[in-house]
């Protein structure tokens, strides 16, 4: 008898030891659609409804596996999904929304797309197979088409291992240099693909523009203004040759202080810049002009870009930095980074008496991670904070991290010099008028308090109570009704005491105006906000008071939803393995992010 070859009785042993060692069979053509489509369409689509929560599953209808989800819901029971006969299913009716008030997804907004019906109209005639997470992830992994994009991981699996086209990738790619290959007089790179353009369609470049057309555009381009007729008439006289005058031209341009003006403008377009904080009341911000004109400088004096950059992210930062190497700076250059640091708070802001501090403070940490991700990467994140990316390698992960680097940001305004560049042209008379005002109102409001103080002393005379005033009575222990009515006093003075007491506010709060005050942040633990109308100083120890936030993934982007914590850091998509030192320290984080950008 011959002895069993030993490596065919090994693959047997391993075989009904370790099952798993047997190759995968080839998926059918439904568990292959309902891996690569229908499971993805699921969980973006539906489980909000029907599987995130088992306690309440919307119409009974339970999407967490196949079998719960042959038992229908409340509506068709059943009769929801008969797999095998698509046209049998009540389900199709619902998201091809034929049936009115009942139509699935019910936001319009979420309808599924016409090939995305049909996914679930095969996997359905396919007998709706359902195969389980591990074999999910086997298909996927073999016959999913695309790249897979490492990241810090989704809120799904589905998305974490989601495949991409590479030609959907290539801001997360490595800069390539790929010019034209072709004869051309173009001297830019942005030209040569126009040429390029223009020689697969037989066209002609136009010709070179004429010196009065190269003028204005010039102008117009660099400084947002006509050239003057004086200046047309000295570049059309320019004996010098053609390329020499127009260098000539763009240098004088680019040393006039309207091109600051002109590109600024563009820059704090991008920030969202504004005089004022928005929503309902909409209240002046004094001292943001100062942001303004720092801008403008910056580009009049041709700041390089990282430093510019650093100055607006970490100008608070930069200022301790250097007082940590034993390098202080000028007070000018600390007004300056200061100033810079008030890109931060360019965003809308409101807290009054109705709003609720955690919500107010949540809008801010949300607003300026998007708001850097714009800026500054060209990418809007703000989808990422309910959801994964729908299109992009951004996981919900990474947005929530990278707000954590503004976890402690704190606003204030803060006192500091007038910079020698800075335009104070009529402040004083401004300031003057401004004084005038707030003087004529303290008189109006005076008087109407005098008058209100008679109307209430005649009031308790006239009840034989032994009060004066309304304080005082309050003080004793007054009841309701024993306090004069509002009515004692007339329409007018009672309108009158009521703007008087906002003017009040409202002018003193202006008068910052015409003080060197910086619209800024500093690095602290967080406090309850004081409304718009109030300055907002910073604490003398700033990690006294308040809470030290700790973040965490926000279950639908819900400030009294926190799940997962997270720990500060950058887009997980980023080519070339950039890495990114998070500092210890409260202090630091905003430098780090600037190094990294």
């Amino acid at each position: 008898m011959r002895c069993p070859d030993l490596n065919f009785v090994l693959f047997l042993t391993l075989a009904m030891v370790c099952p798993t060692y047997l190759p995968a069979a080839e998926p059918t053509a439904g568990e292959k659609l309902f891996a690569l489509q229908v499971k993805p369409i699921l969980e973006a689509k539906c489980a909000g409804c029907h599987a995130e929560d088992p306690d309440d599953l919307q119409g009974g209808f339970d999407l967490r596996s196949r079998e719960a989800m042959l038992h229908g819901g409340e509506v068709f029971g059943e009769a929801a999904v008969k797999p095998g006969d698509s046209t049998a299913s009540e389900l199709m009716p619902l998201i091809r929304r034929e049936l009115e008030g009942m139509e699935m997804p019910p936001k319009q907004a979420d309808q599924l797309t016409e090939e995305q019906v049909w996914a679930i109209r095969d996997w359905i005639n396919a007998g709706a197979p359902w195969p389980n997470e591990e074999r999910v992830a086997e298909i996927y992994a073999a016959h999913a088409e695309g790249i897979t994009m490492p990241t810090s991981g989704g809120l799904s699996e589905s998305w974490t291992n989601r495949k991409y086209k590479p030609e959907d990738l290539w801001a997360f790619q490595p800069i390539r240099k790929s010019f034209p290959m072709l004869k051309s007089s173009a001297e830019n790179p942005i030209d040569q693909f126009i040429a390029a353009g223009q020689a697969e369609k037989g066209l002609e470049p136009a010709p070179i523009a004429d010196r009065l057309t190269l003028i204005r555009r010039a102008t117009f381009d660099l400084t947002g203004l006509p050239p003057t007729p004086a200046e047309i008439d000295q570049f059309l006289k320019d004996e010098r040759d053609d390329a020499t005058a127009f260098a000539a031209l763009v240098d004088r341009l680019l040393e006039s202080p309207h091109y600051g003006e002109q590109w600024g403008r563009h820059w704090l377009d991008v920030v969202r810049y504004a005089d004022s904080s928005g929503f309902a009341n909409d209240y002046e911000r004094p001292n943001t002009w100062r942001y303004r004109d720092y801008v403008i400088r910056s580009f009049n004096d041709d700041k390089p870009y990282d430093q510019f950059l650093k100055e607006q992210l970490a100008g608070d930062e930069l200022i301790e930095q250097a007082k940590a190497d034993e390098k202080p700076l000028t007070k000018e250059q600390e007004t300056e980074y200061l100033i810079a640091a008030g890109f931060l708070r360019m965003g809308p802001w409101e807290h009054t008496g109705m709003s609720v501090a955690k919500v107010t403070r949540q809008l801010f940490l949300d607003d300026i991670t998007d708001t850097v991700g714009q800026v500054f990467l060209a990418q809007p994140l703000q989808c990422c904070r309910c959801h994964d990316h729908k299109f992009d390698p951004i996981p919900t992960r990474d947005f929530y991290s990278m707000q954590s680097i503004f976890a402690t940001t704190q606003f204030a305004e803060v006192e500091t010099v007038w910079l020698p560049e800075e335009n104070l042209a009529g402040m004083n008379e401004d300031k003057a008028y401004h004084k005038k005002k707030t003087i004529a109102n303290a008189v109006m409001l005076k008087e109407v308090n005098r008058q209100k103080a008679e109307a209430e002393a005649a009031w308790f005379k006239k009840q034989g109570l032994p009060y004066k005033s309304r304080t005082e009575a309050r003080k004793a222990g007054a009841k309701d009704d024993e306090l004069p009515p509002p009515t004692i006093i007339t329409p007018e003075q009672y309108g009158l005491e009521r703007i008087g007491r906002k003017w009040e506010n409202r002018f003193s709060w202006e008068m910052d105006r015409y003080q060197p005050i910086a619209y800024t942040v500093y690095n602290g633990k967080t406090r309850v906000p004081k409304s718009n109308y109030n300055r907002i100083t910073k604490p003398d120890n700033p990690l006294k008071e308040g809470t030290l936030e700790q973040t965490a993934i926000l279950g639908g982007g819900d400030p009294f939803s926190p799940t997962e914590p997270v720990k500060p850091d950058v887009l997980s998509a980023v080519p070339n393995g950039l890495k990114f030192d998070v500092p210890d320290d409260v202090s630091g984080r905003r430098t780090a992010l600037a190094n990294w950008l």
